[in-house]
């Protein structure tokens, strides 16, 4: 899977037709017509609550499509602004750390492996720590040989 860009309808429509999910059943859990149902599997986007809905429903965090995208894409920079984050008092829940999935691992070694990037870009790209990434290099090394 490619986190840069989530098209999250089809993605959706997609698990749907995994889980065998009849439409009348999913027009009455989301509360809408078959009509509206069909819009948003075309949908590049999805209001959060429908994507709630949706997760609930078909027993998937579709939320975790835009974590892995946010680690990758997005990470956290060390700096003045962090610093001042850290004693900033804030009401919302605050992450320790990023939480690489295995998705994600999975993705970063393919493109190692297929040499779109070498491990130098992918530790400069997505500012992942050098110790990090060979640490993945080597246990994950060790599972393909089992």
């Amino acid at each position: 899977m490619n986190f840069k860009e989530i098209p999250i309808g089809p993605l959706i429509e997609k698990e749907v037709a995994e889980c065998d999910i009849e439409l009348s059943r999913i027009c009455s859990f989301m509360k809408c017509t078959e009509q509206e149902i069909r819009r948003m599997y075309k949908a590049t986007s999805i209001e959060t609550e429908n994507l709630l809905k949706w997760s609930k429903l078909l027993e998937y965090d579709f939320f975790r499509l835009y974590s892995q995208h946010l680690i990758l894409y997005a990470p956290a920079i060390a700096g003045k602004n962090t610093e001042y984050k850290q004693n900033k008092k804030t009401g919302l829940p605050q992450f320790r750390k990023n939480i690489y999935t295995k998705e994600i691992i999975d993705f970063i070694l393919r493109q190692i492996e297929s040499g779109e990037m070498s491990k130098t870009e992918v530790i400069e790209h997505y500012k992942i720590p050098k110790t990090t990434l060979y640490k993945w290099i080597w246990k994950y090394k060790g599972e393909e040989n089992k």
